[in-house]
């Protein structure tokens, strides 16, 4: 028998399996990954005739055991090793379709986005255009202490912004409101053009998928209505009840005759800043009109007890609705009574009705 690897290296020659018949170990260094074994016989003669019942294999067993680990095994791969490698392509497989998942709900987001902005960006009158992020901050993630009401289109929330700390009034619109975005729009460009000192400014918005915000200046008195009523301990002097009349007549005459785009408020919404000076809110109620069509098919939209009959009863729109409206407003400043007070008698629980009989 010949024992070699490689192509010229010899291991053992010549070996006489009868004289070692037992195990015998030889260490091969494998250099070119094969080892051969040759049996045959070499023409050598023999030294020992073997009786009669004794013939049989002179090697029993050659194996050759390896002194490292194998990198591939010989072994056919286990039940263990199949479920794992099931396992394994199930997650990466479900893994890959939630990142595309992800990806495609990031690509329409940020398509909306950037075609919401780029609607709001034409609006070039637009004083400002947040992020939902940033009104969320300002707002403590609109948190019900700041809450400063809540009218028929949302609620209204006070903020403070961390670009410049300025104190706003955040309007969220409600998502039961019917207003489109392109309506939405359209009141923002419409409110954004109307300036005057007796107007709420607009400082800008937010569109966030179907969210709809509104940033105006904060006025610290809130409302006239909580002023003359909801606070006991404040008494308005004539002086400062006159000048918030003055200032609520101005402030609608803008909007029926000096303002580019006549605008008719149909509510009695009427904020005070610090100084008590009347500013004509929520236009969110308005509707725009042109002279030639008065009548509009819309419903009724504003204050029950400040509507003026024919626009309540048949949905007749003019300038004379605000005006009627503001009658009502300067009505309660001068009398301090309230339009409408179930807790008196009868005979005087309208205000117009008492003004009339007294």
């Amino acid at each position: 028998m010949i024992i070699h690897h490689g192509k010229n290296n010899l291991v053992a020659k010549d070996f006489e399996t009868s004289f070692s018949a037992q195990e015998k170990l030889y260490s091969v260094v494998v250099t070119e990954n094969t080892v051969e074994i040759h049996l045959f016989w070499t023409g050598k003669g023999t030294c020992c005739i073997p009786s009669q019942g004794t013939y049989g294999p002179l090697i029993s067993a050659i194996s050759v055991t390896p002194k490292f680990t194998p990198s591939v095994s010989n072994a056919l791969p286990s039940d263990n090793n199949n479920t794992g490698l099931i396992v394994g392509l199930v997650l990466s497989v479900t893994v890959f379709c939630a990142l595309l998942v992800l990806f495609i709900w990031w690509r329409k987001k940020l398509k909306d986005k950037m075609k919401d902005n780029e609607e709001l960006r034409g609006l070039v009158t637009m004083s400002n255009i947040f992020s939902y992020g940033e009104l969320r901050t300002a707002t403590n993630d609109f948190d019900p202490k700041n809450k400063l009401g809540e009218g028929g289109y949302g609620v209204v929330y006070k903020g403070k912004l961390g670009s410049d700390g300025r104190d706003v009034a955040v309007k969220q619109l409600s998502l039961t409101s019917k207003q489109g975005k392109r309506e939405f729009i359209a009141e923002i460009e419409t409110i954004s053009t109307v300036l005057h000192r007796n107007l709420v400014k607009l400082y800008g918005c937010c569109i966030k998928g179907s969210k709809r915000l509104l940033v105006y200046e904060y006025m610290e008195k809130n409302s006239l209505d909580q002023t003359l009523f909801g606070n006991i301990d404040l008494v308005l002097d004539w002086p400062t009840r006159f000048a918030i009349c003055i200032g609520t007549a101005k402030g609608l005459a803008y909007l029926h005759e000096e303002s580019r785009v006549k605008i008719v408020h149909r509510d009695s919404n009427i904020l005070l800043d610090a100084d008590f000076n009347p500013k004509i809110s929520d236009f969110g109620l308005a509707k725009l009109y042109d002279d030639k069509k008065t009548h509009i098919s819309t419903r009724v939209a504003g204050t029950i007890g400040y509507l003026a009959p024919e626009y309540a009863l048949r949905g007749h729109l003019t300038e004379k609705v605000d005006v009627f409206s503001f009658g009502v407003v300067a009505l309660e400043i001068l009398t301090g009574r309230q339009n409408t007070n179930p807790r008196l008698p009868t005979e005087e629980i309208y205000l117009l009705d008492w003004v009339c009989v007294n």
